[in-house]
């Protein structure tokens, strides 16, 4: 049993009390999650992060005032520690997008089944990402191609070896540590070295923004990977 100091500190973000509630309902049935705050408003949620010192932000995208997008700048910038999860809908693609390049550790969809939603509050809290696939092949469709890759991303990816290539390009598709070192055929263990690696030399905060930069610099494209 998990004692209380060692809960999982959650900061519930949305303009819609009823919301609020449903997600407090959740989270405290979990038996290692607290819910130490609420907030209504982007603004009030970059303060209260400071404050409160949350593991984790459930934060909503579209809120009146500071939505979840410049929330979660704000709070990446001010307290860095903090992860951020973007709860959204199919159709506020372009502002999750937007979230992931604030600092967002990743985003599910706002019909997540709850025993979902719990697992990937932990999954973030342990320093990695979670994503909702459907809504990542939605961002591919609609942003490469349609984008510039980064000036320095042909530079930054030279300082990869060919096997952190490899691994990069399997972050991308989705998956999972031990799927990865199931297809190269090595230990989970060192594919989470790998990705370390990785996510040093690239400058990246964790798998989500690892993701982003992959479809962005070209190394990966909707159909496979590209030449790069």
């Amino acid at each position: 049993m998990i004692r209380v100091q060692d809960a999982i500190r959650v900061l519930l973000v949305d303009d819609l009390a009823l919301v609020r509630t449903g997600f407090r309902m959740i989270v405290e049935n979990a038996p290692d999650m607290e819910v130490v705050g609420e907030a209504g408003d982007g603004a009030a949620a970059a303060t209260l992060a400071v404050e409160l010192r949350p593991d984790i932000v459930l934060m909503d995208i579209r809120m009146p005032d500071v939505d979840g997008v410049e929330a979660t700048r704000r709070i990446s910038a001010a307290a860095g520690h903090v992860r951020v999860l973007i709860l959204t809908t199919f159709d506020l693609d372009e502002y999750v997008y937007a979230a992931l390049h604030a600092g967002a550790s990743g985003f599910l969809l706002k019909d997540t089944l709850a025993a979902d939603l719990l697992s990937a509050v932990r999954v973030v809290v342990r320093g990695d990402a979670v994503v909702a696939p459907s809504v990542t092949r939605r961002l591919i469709n609609r942003y490469v191609g349609t984008r510039s890759p980064h000036l320095t991303a042909a530079t930054d990816l030279e300082a990869l070896t060919e096997r952190e290539r490899e691994v990069l390009v399997l972050m991308a598709q989705g998956l999972s540590n031990a799927e990865i070192g199931a297809r190269i055929h090595v230990t989970e263990g060192t594919v989470k070295t790998h990705v370390s690696r990785i996510l040093a030399k690239l400058h990246l905060r964790d798998r989500v923004q690892a993701v982003v930069y992959v479809y962005e610099s070209g190394l990966v494209r909707p159909n496979g990977p590209s030449d790069v």
